[in-house]
């Protein structure tokens, strides 16, 4: 049995003077506000009674401009993955681009794993991301293939792309191979940052990000170096 949560009238109270206080249009209004609640209750323990008093909106607002809470729940969801594809698309293309097409494997892994931690560790968006993200992997709500289709091919075929031009003799079933290892490694580093920041536990590591990815990028370089047949150092 699904648990039902109502968020406490003290708490919208306070959505609706921040929401009151801003020019925004009402959609975005009810996209902040439907992010929040969602992040803090999940999507069965917010209304839309909650999200238009949050948004300061008339109820019909969520109908009129989203057609329902599913579809309001995915739009929130694509603000986050168009601007992770376009960023995370933009460093490949930008890496491509400044060496005509033929770049140090290290550079363009390093762009790219750049592009990828940094919204995900920003301390309002990321954080509120990983949270709705959480939650998702434990009570999906989002239209089949949405996440798939809308980030993830789009973003791995850029990237298988650019690896196979950076690394001429790696195989196209090996280049996506090492980007879904790539990927799970920078998740993995994202989530046990958070989860260490959050003990005082002496025997867990103090995670640096940067000294992370630096392992990551030559880790995985040396990986895809193998694949393509060229040296491994």
């Amino acid at each position: 049995m699904k648990r039902l949560f109502r968020r406490p009238k003290m708490a919208i109270t306070h959505h609706n003077r921040t929401n009151a206080a801003s020019n925004k249009p009402v959609q975005d209004r009810l996209l902040d506000a439907a992010e929040d609640l969602f992040c803090e209750h999940g999507f069965d323990g917010v209304s839309v009674r909650d999200i238009a008093a949050a948004a300061k909106c008339n109820i019909a607002a969520v109908n009129y401009y989203f057609g329902g809470k599913d579809k309001l729940y995915a739009e929130v969801w694509r603000r986050h993955l168009l601007l992770m594809r376009q960023t995370r698309i933009a460093s490949i293309d930008k890496v491509m681009s400044r060496s005509e097409g033929q770049p140090r494997l290290e550079d363009l892994l390093n762009s790219y794993a750049n592009a990828f931690i940094k919204p995900m560790v920003d301390e309002s968006r990321g954080r509120r991301f990983i949270k709705l993200m959480a939650r998702e992997m434990v009570d999906r709500h989002l239209p089949q293939n949405m996440f798939l289709e809308e980030m993830i091919l789009p973003v791995m075929t850029a990237l298988q792309a650019a690896l196979v031009r950076t690394c001429p003799g790696l195989p196209e079933p090996k280049a996506q191979l090492a980007i879904l290892s790539i990927v799970g490694q920078l998740i993995h580093i994202v989530c046990a940052r958070t989860m260490f920041e959050q003990t005082d536990n002496p025997e867990l590591p103090k995670l640096d990000l940067t000294e992370a990815v630096n392992h990551i990028v030559k880790f995985s370089a040396a990986g895809i170096r193998a694949y393509s047949g060229g040296k491994t150092e």
